[in-house]
């Protein structure tokens, strides 16, 4: 970079702070966007470095990326600290979660907030504020720098399966959801649309990062199969291209049962495992959370996709005001009995309810029956549970996991220890420890989310 580039370089700056252990979409697409509008972008991905307080400095516009709770829950302990650094900077927060809380955002220290895929109105509003206060942002010339700023691929998480280790890169196929589940954050912002990404950017995103070193390839959009054949054409596409490139992505129970037929292909192309989100499998709490499936739907999924030879990875929420301990109990049951051990993160066992301001959980009759509370600091609304023992259970499974993921212990031990609490505080005995009948699953390394 010459001398006159680098007086434009720096004065856009955009920090991720949390995405899930992978290269941070909300950093990868804004800076390319900005790049191609002539800007020279700083960035800084929080969760794999620390912040430069250099670029904090001299940038004149800091967008901080904020798709899930985590990540703006970070966001905010950072905003004190770039003032204190730099008074004057022009401050956006971007992201799914920007969005649902820009009310408070805007109170307290953000200056702009923006929802959704952010890359083009993040463009607009840099534009914008050239013009309105004339710092030097762009470079009067068509010459494009790329600065390649993004942290290595090595930085993030990997993907395992049996002894088998894969540089993972990232892309998603799509924005937003056609699906209205109500405890999710994108209905409320994306109100039911989905928006498909043109394929020439999708392969050029895989493209690019399999030159730096990646064989795995996460999907990581809200449901892959929103648009099937959109995806499957991306897919064929990637394994014409890259055919030793692995891949996972996620999806609901009722599209594995609405497109079974194309998981064969789907295994011949690379896919090494699928996430659904199943939460519950309790009928009431199902029809609350309106996820459109039931218990015996998940069986027929866990067939569809284990029979193609891939990996089903469910997903749950087990704590919720509505889910009874012998509920609790019967995802335990149902996760043995199904050899799922190892396909379920012990994370996912202490996972509780998390109802955030905009939440379409709001207009539900049970949760209005609920004695609420908005904890603004914290981004959602408090709740507890009528039975006093599942909060309880929840607290002590949360720090018996956050400990056993500290020290190491074995997937398998941890889950029959639940399994044991549990049992226990409804005096009932759980079942030995079965180590033979559970194979070790393929999985990237990064458990902690949301």
């Amino acid at each position: 970079m010459d001398k006159e580039t680098q007086n434009f370089s720096g004065a856009v700056l955009l920090i991720s702070c949390y995405e899930l252990g992978h290269r941070p979409m909300g950093l990868t697409r804004p800076l390319g966007a900005l790049e191609a509008a002539g800007f020279f972008p700083d960035t800084i991905d929080i969760a794999v470095e620390t912040l430069d307080a250099e670029k904090v400095k001299r940038a004149r516009f800091i967008g901080i990326s904020v798709p899930m709770h985590t990540a703006l829950r970070l966001g905010v302990h950072l905003l004190q600290r770039i003032r204190d650094l730099n008074p004057d900077v022009s401050i956006c927060m971007y992201g799914l979660y920007a969005e649902l809380n820009s009310d408070y955002l805007l109170s307290h220290g953000v200056d702009f907030c923006i929802g959704g895929a952010a890359s083009t109105r993040l463009v607009e509003l840099v534009q914008s504020l050239v013009e309105e206060k004339g710092f030097e942002a762009q470079k009067p010339r068509p010459t494009i720098i790329k600065n390649g700023k993004l942290p290595s691929l090595e930085k993030y998480a990997r993907f395992e399966d049996n002894g088998e280790v894969r540089t993972v890169g990232y892309t998603e196929t799509t924005h937003g959801c056609k699906h209205l589940c109500t405890h999710c954050p994108i209905p409320p912002v994306y109100n039911g649309k989905f928006f498909a990404v043109k394929r020439e950017t999708v392969l050029d995103e895989i493209q690019k990062q399999v030159a730096e070193g990646a064989t795995h390839i996460t999907f990581g959009d809200p449901d892959f199969l929103n648009g099937p054949m959109h995806g499957l054409r991306i897919l064929r596409a990637m394994h014409e291209a890259f055919p030793n490139l692995t891949f996972d992505f996620t999806t609901k129970i009722e599209h594995i049962l609405k497109h079974s037929k194309h998981f064969p292909e789907f295994a011949k192309l690379g896919c090494r495992f699928v996430i659904s989100a199943v939460e519950s499998l309790s009928e009431k709490v199902l029809t609350i959370l309106e996820k459109h499936h039931t218990r015996a739907d998940v069986e027929t999924a866990i067939d569809i996709v284990h029979g193609a030879g891939i990996a089903l990875r469910p997903t749950w929420v087990p704590f919720t005001p509505w889910t009874t301990l012998d509920d609790y109990l019967e995802i335990l049951e149902f996760v043995g009995t199904h050899r799922l051990i190892y396909h379920v993160d012990p994370v996912q066992f202490a996972v509780r309810l998390l109802i955030p301001p905009g939440s379409y959980l709001l207009n539900s009759p049970e949760t209005k029956a609920l004695s609420l509370t908005l904890d603004e600091t914290a981004f959602s609304y408090i709740w507890a549970h009528p039975d006093a023992r599942m909060d309880e259970l929840h607290k002590t499974i949360n720090a018996l996991v956050q400990n056993d993921a500290r020290t190491g212990v074995d997937t398998l031990d941890t889950f029959y220890r639940i399994w044991e609490l549990a049992a226990d505080m409804q005096g009932q005995a759980a079942p030995k420890p079965n180590k033979t009948t559970n194979l070790p699953a393929p999985r990237i390394t990064e458990a902690w989310f949301c």
